[in-house]
């Protein structure tokens, strides 16, 4: 009987062990997710009765390691104003995150991201919210950058177009990201205006889908309050102008040109 030789069953097994690092023989480097940016989440409580809570504010990731600075909105526990400060991991698509104690509570976050968001369950132990447990999902904003319009409506009177200018800063410490910017406004008492940046509280800024923007302009300072749709960028909200010969207050509904334009 004949024997087959060796060598095309060695050749395969060289190619299959090539396969599977790098060009020197070294593992390919890990992939992870990108969810860096400004996210708002909705927390769910198990607890019959309860009304969802948000969570919103920065993530920041360098590889595997990831950390935030989020306010919780919504809940008798947490003060919407502070500052809660995250730390975790990102292995493939799964994050694990834990915050710094607030007020003696501490929260565990757990779950998975995806091009649909996130979601998973959260978990609080400690102090005012203990035991408090649920589920989380959340969706990561639009970058609110360049042109920017909008249209502005009078409670009583004609409306009036505007076209802004916008640049979105980087993540602040309190998880906000300020905004800068200028307004040309087609209207009979205004006519141009500066975005003016501050610091969380004041000023003008991006914290999850909430948007503060304080506008000085030719005639009074403007104040636009407004949520920013997470799928389209639209964003709508009230204002009111103050300080000049045309004060008034009214709606407005704003659309930036690309919102995921990074």
């Amino acid at each position: 009987m004949k024997h087959q030789g060796v060598g095309p069953y060695l050749l395969v097994g060289l190619i299959l062990l090539c396969g599977c690092g790098g060009r020197d023989g070294t593992s390919p480097p890990p992939q992870f997710a990108d969810i860096a940016g400004n996210w708002q989440f909705t927390l769910t409580s198990a607890s019959a009765g309860s009304n969802p809570s948000t969570l919103a504010g920065s993530i920041h990731q360098s590889s595997g390691s990831i950390s935030g600075a989020v306010h919780i909105g919504g809940s008798s526990c947490f003060d919407a104003l502070s500052t809660v400060d995250l730390t975790g991991t990102l292995t493939g698509s799964n994050i694990q995150l834990t915050s710094t104690s607030v007020s003696g509570q501490v929260a565990t976050i757990t779950g998975t991201t995806s091009d649909s968001g996130f979601t998973g369950t959260f978990n609080i132990l400690g102090g005012c919210a203990d035991g408090e447990h649920g589920s989380i999902t959340g969706n990561k904003v639009p970058f609110v950058s360049g042109t920017v319009n909008g249209t502005f409506t009078p409670a009583s009177g004609q409306g009036f177009d505007v076209v802004a200018q916008v640049a979105e800063g980087s993540a602040s410490s309190a998880g906000t990201f300020g905004l800068t910017g200028t307004v040309t406004f087609a209207s009979g008492c205004l006519s141009s205006g500066t975005i003016e940046s501050g610091s969380f509280p004041g000023g003008s800024f991006l914290l999850g889908t909430s948007m503060v923007l304080e506008i000085g302009t030719n005639n009074g300072n403007l104040t636009f309050e407004g949520t920013v749709d997470q799928f389209t960028g639209e964003i709508s909200g009230n204002y009111k102008i103050s300080g000049g010969s045309c004060d008034h207050s009214g709606t407005a509904v704003l659309i930036v040109s690309d919102p995921w334009g990074y």
